[in-house]
């Protein structure tokens, strides 16, 4: 059977993927593939995600320089769901939020509220042009 095939994909034609620092454990953001996405990943070793609201494949980094390697793809036990463990490149420390953050993931929920609780590394106007 095609490995691609053993995916359960969405109505969409989409699966949810979420990005890991393979060094740190962090992740570093969720995001979306098709399948056309998901088999460049795994031919290049460079994270390829789908970009809902443009409507086509975008590979990290193609604006911002901050590319992900991805040294291992994985599947949940449902099928439904694929983590990549990657090395978020072009930036030291790691940027792999647009916000020009290490992680997509940094508001905290504490107290009745959301608070920043990571810098920004990199003003985003800088980033993206």
């Amino acid at each position: 059977m095609d490995w691609l095939s053993e995916v359960k994909w969405d109505e969409h034609g989409l699966v949810p993927v979420i990005a890991q620092e393979a060094a740190t454990g962090d992740v570093l953001m969720f995001a979306w593939m098709n399948r056309e996405a998901l088999q460049r990943t795994a031919e290049t070793g460079r994270a390829v995600y789908f970009s809902r609201s443009r409507r086509k494949l975008w590979a990290k980094g193609e604006e911002s320089g901050h590319v992900q390697q991805v040294h291992e793809v994985r599947l949940d036990c449902d099928n439904d769901v694929v983590l990549l463990k990657v090395t978020q490149l072009g930036h030291d420390p790691s940027i792999a939020c647009h916000t020009g953050r290490h992680s997509c993931f940094f508001q905290l929920y504490k107290d009745g509220a959301w608070q920043s609780v990571e810098p920004v590394l990199k003003d985003p106007a800088s980033i993206y042009k």
